[in-house]
């Protein structure tokens, strides 16, 4: 395993506790990517360097901690600049990822089937095309011959012109792929379609098992499912489809929502939309707005929203003395009265399962048959066939 330390600022007026949970996220991302974080460097600053993200000082005391502790690569928390990429690259003298090249790199380790693949090709191409240097591996040393190459063009300008081909024939290829899972959604008739959406790691393949009594790969790490599954499910007499989705994420790169355009059609195109949340984690709240805002990126915000909090199982509550209620905090509130405060608080349905231990799992169940059920009533008003 790799080892490697990770680097943030804290600019004036961020919540320091944010960017510690930001930094947890980003060792569990290096963790599932294969390498292991031995160390964190902060720094408050006013706002990121231009130059080199972290001020000079720090800059050195990361140089020399690498240098001590042979360390194989440096991650930043956020998505850095070519410019900052490069002067980073050359103060540090080791391997630098921000944390777009460190998801995009798991995702190319998770991609299984072609089509997954060539969506996340893609995305690579489109983050790497700005920040060739003299660095960067020729992605065809033999390409040549007469007329494929300019005057004076150096080995740069090759391989940029190398990357925008492969962007343009990948893009080919993903249109036509669009254009077949188009015709396989239409094809699947009139059924209600339901969509698991949710925070990475949330438990949505877990429940696809559960409800679909199928063999969705499921992991208890980030981004195990890329390609969307879709099964369909029959719940008592009321058949529809459920698909399970990519997981979404903070500061999820955009090249990725672009080029994973087809597999969120699949949450776009849906009736319903069962939006799973890891009650477990400390940052949840902070989870669901991430993937609201995401919902919102693609146009699916205005469907119906089922909330399901999941692994209620690993919920950990720590309770206070009567003299501590002052300093109250989510963990200090037991799973009944938080579950009191959101069923409260959303305008939409919500429940609190366990898909692992498979608690409240038949409540689900009737609650999702009767959203299905009066979204195919509204569609057929007349057909009574089903009940």
């Amino acid at each position: 395993m790799e080892r490697a330390v990770v680097v943030s600022v804290i600019p004036q007026g961020t919540d320091e506790e944010r960017v510690k949970e930001n930094l947890d996220e980003l060792e569990f991302l290096a963790e599932t990517a294969g390498a292991q974080s031995i160390k964190r460097f902060t720094q408050k600053v006013d706002k990121a360097n231009s130059r080199t993200y972290v001020g000079t000082g720090k800059l050195e005391e990361i140089k020399a901690y690498i240098e001590e502790n042979q360390c194989d690569l440096v991650l930043f928390d956020d998505e850095l600049s070519p410019s900052q990429l490069r002067n980073l690259d050359k103060e540090l003298n080791c391997r630098i990822l921000d944390r777009t090249n460190l998801i995009l790199d798991i995702f190319a380790q998770r991609a299984k089937t072609a089509y997954a693949k060539t969506q996340v090709e893609l995305a690579q191409y489109q983050y790497l095309l700005p920040r060739l240097t003299r660095m960067w591996t020729h992605l065809e040393r033999q390409r040549g011959g007469i007329g494929m190459r300019g005057p004076g063009e150096s080995q740069i300008e090759t391989d940029r012109r190398i990357i925008l081909n492969k962007i343009s024939l990948l893009k080919e290829q993903l249109k036509k792929i669009d254009r077949q899972m188009s015709s396989q959604r239409g094809n699947r008739g009139s059924l209600v379609r339901v969509a698991l959406v949710g925070y990475t790691n949330a438990g949505k393949s877990t429940l696809m098992n559960l409800l679909s009594k199928s063999d969705v790969f499921a992991e208890n790490k980030l981004f195990a499912t890329l390609d969307t599954t879709v099964r369909k499910v029959v719940i008592e007499n009321v058949p529809f489809l459920l698909s399970d989705t990519v997981g979404f994420i903070r500061k999820l790169p955009t090249q990725l929502i672009e080029s994973f355009k087809s597999t969120l059609d699949e949450v776009r195109e849906s009736d319903i939309l069962l939006h799973v949340v890891d009650i477990s984690h400390p940052d949840f709240e902070e989870q669901i707005k991430a993937v609201n805002g995401t919902l919102m990126d693609i146009g699916a915000k205005d469907k119906p929203i089922f909330m399901v909090f999941n692994k209620i199982d690993a919920y950990k509550y720590k309770a206070l003395s009567e003299y501590d209620f002052e300093s109250e905090k989510r963990e200090n509130i037991p799973l009944e009265r938080l579950e009191q405060m959101w069923v409260a608080k959303e305008n939409s349905a919500c429940i609190f399962i366990s898909a692992k231990d498979k608690i409240n799992i038949d409540k689900l169940r009737k609650d999702i048959y009767e959203m299905v059920r009066s979204v195919h009533d509204g569609r057929y008003p007349f057909n009574n066939l089903l009940y």
